[in-house]
């Protein structure tokens, strides 16, 4: 199986200018994303950006990297212009690492691309975990998504979902969710996407669902019209994200930790 990654970087992070050069380890982070993510055998590894400062840093790494667009409202509008301007082919698998994730376990990178192509009904893989505690259940910046009983998303929202209302009312905020219903699982969503290139070509023409639009989620555009997403169940929380000035010296102490100065 073969099939590329993609790493879409903004320089204009809302909360962290500049976030995909900030030194991580004594190189910037979009690299160290791009190196973790090139430890997947069979992937090529592309950086997609629109700023000529975030391609000369990963150039001068070594690292394959596109221009695009300033003006994509989304990354995976992003995402659809280096599928074209790479020339993939429509059957062609595209993984989409976020750049602000380089502690990104690459074996859980592998193993999405692979769901996707055991999927051939779906048109994008992710992946989720099991939440912990019902505080984590409860805040609305940890996305959870709903499976059936195929392991396909139902539904992804900001909210508990499913709300196993019988039981809910007695559970304290630091409540362990073994406790929960074991019929009514509790997941969060990583933010990792495999995708079908034909797909990814689509997706800027469907319109925005309203549920996006309220839930702040790009992926319920693609159950609202129709597509399915085949979700891989993962044992591992998810990697640490970087968002803030506090994420990123918490993750200067995580590398030192697991990896030395």
């Amino acid at each position: 199986m073969s099939f590329t990654i993609i790493i879409p970087a903004r320089f204009a992070s809302t909360r962290l200018p500049g976030k995909p050069l900030a030194d991580l380890g004594g190189a910037p982070m979009v690299v160290r994303v791009a190196q973790q993510a090139a430890q997947v055998r069979s992937a090529r590894v592309v950086v997609a950006t629109d700023d000529a400062r975030i391609a000369k840093a990963v150039g001068d790494a070594g690292i394959e990297t596109l221009m695009t667009r300033a003006d994509h409202p989304t990354g995976t509008d992003r995402l659809a212009e280096a599928v074209d301007s790479l020339g993939l082919s429509d059957h062609s698998i595209v993984v989409n690492v976020q750049g602000d994730e380089p502690f990104l376990a690459p074996t859980l990178i592998k193993r999405v691309a692979e769901k996707l192509v055991l999927h051939e009904d779906a048109a994008i893989a992710t992946a989720c975990h099991p939440l912990k505690t019902m505080a984590e259940a409860r805040n609305p910046n940890i996305v959870k998504v709903v499976l059936d009983h195929l392991g396909y998303a139902l539904y992804f929202s900001r909210a508990l979902i499913p709300f196993a209302r019988d039981a809910i009312a007695s559970l304290p905020e630091d409540a362990i969710l073994p406790a929960y219903p074991a019929e009514h699982p509790l997941y969060r969503h990583y933010g990792l996407y495999a995708y079908r290139a034909s797909f990814l070509r689509l997706f800027p023409t469907l319109p925005v669902a309203p549920i996006e639009a309220a839930e702040k989620l790009e992926q319920l555009r693609a159950l609202w019209h129709g597509y399915r997403i085949a979700v891989e169940v993962a044992d591992e929380a998810p990697a640490p994200g970087i968002d803030t000035e506090e994420d990123l010296e918490i993750a200067r102490r995580l590398w030192v930790q697991t990896y030395g100065a």
